[in-house]
């Protein structure tokens, strides 16, 4: 999983490991996998002067990475490929993503569900006092232009069932990889376990609108936002 280690890796060369039907499992990979709200990646896969389009990205029931292909005509068990992110959805989803947990950092309530899109994105807190509109956008906006930068760190396992406090996901469970969680730290104003895709500072996240605030149940309410691009 490249995209761990680097969210702005566009392209990359790799080995074909497994067909089935039109998905196939690369060696490795950058294209990001749907989960914790955040979209698969989509993108290309070029061989032999001959490229095919990847509609999406999933996980199977094994956990292993599926390249959702257009059609595999043409292509070997075993053959060296290259893949090509479509950047300006991917970009967006990170931009995105960065956002949430900024707004996830405003408003001191559990969060019951999440989902990020290109055009829209949302969050749902456990919150039964109301959440103000204009002091959101204005608080999240003057986070945004002091420019933080955003990092990773790793714990292990142990370290943050001892530290339970960290996960602000009440639907999402943190992804546990050979006993290393990744913490993504935003200054000092976030640190949370994810395994998603983020931009290096916040000041790339660029002006955010704070949507229609909406009532889910007694205990839900579910905060949207957009990007004035």
């Amino acid at each position: 999983m490249l995209f761990i280690e680097n969210s702005y890796l566009k392209d990359f060369e790799t080995k074909i490991k497994k067909i089935e039907n039109n998905n196939i499992i690369l060696e490795q990979t950058a294209f990001y996998a749907k989960s914790g709200g955040q979209p698969g990646d989509m993108g290309k896969i070029i061989f032999n002067e001959n490229e095919i389009d990847i509609v999406d990205t999933i996980y199977d029931h094994e956990k292993n990475i599926l390249h959702v292909c257009e059609n595999t005509d043409g292509l070997q068990v075993g053959e060296k490929i290259n893949g090509k992110i479509n950047w300006n959805i991917r970009y967006k989803h990170m931009r995105m993503h960065s956002a949430l947990h900024l707004l996830c950092s405003l408003i001191p309530y559990d969060v019951t569900g999440g989902q990020i899109s290109f055009e829209k994105s949302r969050l749902d807190f456990n919150a039964d006092n109301k959440i103000e509109k204009e002091e959101i956008e204005n608080k999240i906006n003057q986070l945004i232009q002091e420019d933080h930068e955003i990092s990773f760190q790793w714990i292990t396992n142990e370290e943050l069932d001892k530290q339970p406090e960290l996960v602000r996901t009440m639907s999402v469970k943190p992804p546990r990889t050979n006993n290393k969680i990744r913490l993504v730290k935003i200054g000092n104003i976030d640190l949370q376990p994810c395994g998603g895709t983020h931009v290096k500072s916040t000041k790339e996240i660029g002006e955010i609108k704070i949507g229609k605030i909406e009532n889910k149940g007694k205990m839900n309410r579910r905060v949207n936002l957009s990007i004035n691009d």
